[in-house]
């Protein structure tokens, strides 16, 4: 209530990204400050063994986390967890910085409790960001990296450029994501084509491989796929080997800003292309969905529907700091009634 009146009456009234910047700051000296962290992590992170949830060899403290967009530069995923999310996925992060999309490229739709944005994969680069990773952790953190293509690359050197990316980041990851679906970058989504994808995971893949503990190498796709391309990309992914399918980024079917769009409108598409891969792959692949969760019936939906972790990002601005541990909270309990777990949950209601 506090947030809400705080957000309605002030946050509001301010430049989104403006904000968005001032509370990413906060957030990375909340990170340098170990004290503060270890009481926040203690009461807000995740505890109840029944939230635990094991993906591609990966143990995970809760199976919501923050989807990428949020820390672009690796710079306050202890701080997040702290404040109760199960894994930080971070990016996304291209081999070379760049400045992103002239502003203003990020928009509030309020009525639709929804984000529009044309960031353009604003980022200190791969290196910048190796630096931060490699700091010791205060406190536990599962940090997923999300890579994409620099701006002024063009496409028929995309490969190479992702795996410069790789290169630096898949050592120091828990996951790498292989990004080809932001509207936000011109001729990106070109790349989720299976004859140009085939190659860019191939190659990433073997740089994530070749890792000391071999880094899970995941692609993530966008909601406005055709559903034979979900299936052809979902045939790819257990063709090459790869550990999981994120879905879905944002979309462009849309009437508002230019940019991709993201929150409540996305629900039920989302949902659709994750009943869609279950359908196809089982639980040959980790299927982790994203768009439209504002609550703890969107993530016991997607978990049932198939799900083994559920991303957030619109739903913690319009839901506040305290969003993922209120959503692990009420969780807990639901699975206490129900006297199950997160992962006897998964798939219940998935055909196939």
């Amino acid at each position: 209530m506090m947030y809400r009146l705080l957000f309605t009456q002030v946050l509001r009234r301010f430049d989104a990204e403006a904000v968005h910047h001032a509370t990413v700051r906060a957030l990375a000296l909340l990170s340098t400050l170990p004290l503060l962290k270890r009481l926040l992590h203690r009461a807000l992170a995740p505890s109840d063994p029944a939230l635990r949830v094991t993906a591609f060899g990966v143990h995970f403290p809760g199976p919501l986390g923050l989807a990428a967009g949020f820390d672009k530069d690796a710079a306050c995923a202890e701080a997040l967890a702290a404040f109760g999310f199960g894994h930080v996925e971070v990016g996304t992060i291209t081999a070379h910085a760049q400045p992103g999309n002239p502003r203003p490229r990020l928009f509030r739709d309020l009525k639709q409790r929804a984000i529009i944005n044309r960031m353009g994969f604003n980022n200190a680069g791969a290196q910048a960001a190796a630096r931060r990773l490699r700091r010791t952790r205060g406190v536990p953190v599962v940090v997923g990296v999300n890579i994409g293509k620099t701006k002024v690359v063009p496409e028929a050197e995309a490969v190479a450029d992702y795996v410069t990316s790789a290169k630096e980041l898949a050592p120091l990851a828990d996951y790498l994501v292989v990004n080809v679906s932001s509207p936000n970058t011109p001729g990106l989504r070109n790349l989720q084509a299976v004859e140009l994808l085939r190659p860019l995971l191939a190659a990433v893949k073997e740089v994530a491989d070749s890792t000391p503990r071999r880094t899970p190498l995941l692609v993530k796709i966008a909601p406005d796929l055709a559903d034979d391309d979900v299936d052809a990309v979902a045939d790819l992914a257990l063709e090459l080997g790869l550990d999981g399918i994120i879905a879905t980024n944002t979309t462009i079917r849309h009437s508002g800003e230019t940019g991709g769009l993201s929150g409540r409108p996305l629900k039920a598409r989302s949902l659709e292309v994750l009943r869609r891969l279950r359908a196809r792959v089982g639980d040959r692949l980790t299927l982790v969905s994203v768009g439209g969760v504002e609550d703890v019936d969107d993530v016991w939906e997607r978990l049932l529907a198939g799900a083994t972790l559920v991303q957030g990002y619109t739903g913690m601005i319009y839901g506040g700091p305290l969003w993922a541990a209120r959503i692990h909270r009420q969780l807990s309990r639901r699975l206490r009634r129900h006297a199950t777990t997160v992962p006897e949950l998964i798939g219940r209601t998935a055909g196939g």
